[in-house]
């Protein structure tokens, strides 16, 4: 009953779309190391260490996740989880340079679906504390919202990525949505949820507005900052071609 009860709210839909979202922009990374962790295998090995490796990192993420969403009840959790997702927010806008080479491919498909497991353990830290805050307690929303969004960028990961890269504005909108998630996240802390409620409640939308356009604008400057940077050294490199003696 308290289930059905829940499902007729907009919080639950909201909490819903939004664990998906940050899912989807999140695992893009976790999606690549399970097919670069399977491609020196046989092609029909390569679908069952996709599937293997897949379900068992969808069972260790759902294991993590519900021990982060009953951490966040301790005092001052949240808060420090608020500002590692904000920093998580604004890396999702720097363009990095691809690194994927150091993920080992392998021959076995017990080795494949061994490093695929360790790969995604390293790489879940962003979706395991964003996911948790987007839940905000409720097990039924976090279990349906990871059951709907992981096979969704597993067996979707190629289609997902043209679509970011396509439409950047996707990728934006995730990064605004977790420092939506971080603003909520740090105002309902226990530490400071009691003084919030009582002295400060316009904070419930303040601060999560607040952290959506820090980590929009910070993220856009540094990116800018990155990319002007990457562009002097292409310069630099390319007149000192030009001035050696051939």
């Amino acid at each position: 009953m308290e289930f059905l009860n829940e499902l007729q709210t907009t919080a639950f839909w909201a909490g819903l779309w939004q664990i998906i979202l940050i899912n989807i922009v999140l695992s893009g990374d976790n999606a690549v190391v399970i097919a670069l962790a399977a491609r020196s295998l046989p092609p029909r090995q390569q679908k069952a260490a996709v599937f293997w490796g897949a379900s068992a990192a969808v069972v260790m993420r759902i294991i993590l996740t519900v021990i982060a969403v009953e951490m966040l009840k301790w005092p001052w959790l949240k808060l420090i989880g608020a500002v590692l997702l904000l920093w998580i927010a604004v890396k999702l806008l720097i363009p990095e340079d691809g690194d994927d080479g150091h993920i080992e491919s392998s021959d076995n498909l017990f080795a494949a679906i061994k490093t695929i497991l360790i790969a995604d353990l390293v790489m879940s830290l962003d979706n395991v504390i964003g996911v948790a805050a987007a839940a905000k307690g409720s097990l039924t929303l976090l279990i349906l919202g990871l059951a709907i969004s992981i096979p969704l960028v597993v067996f979707g990961a190629t289609m997902l990525m043209k679509l970011m890269e396509r439409w950047p504005v996707i990728i934006t909108i995730g990064a605004g949505l977790l420092g939506w998630v971080s603003g909520d996240m740090a105002a309902t802390d226990p530490v400071v949820k009691g003084w919030v409620d009582a002295n400060a409640a316009w904070l419930h939308w303040f601060a999560p507005a607040a952290g959506a356009v820090l980590v929009v604008i910070l993220g856009k400057w540094l990116a800018a900052r990155a990319e002007a940077e990457r562009k002097e050294v292409v310069d630099l490199g390319e007149a000192s071609e030009t001035k050696a003696p051939h």
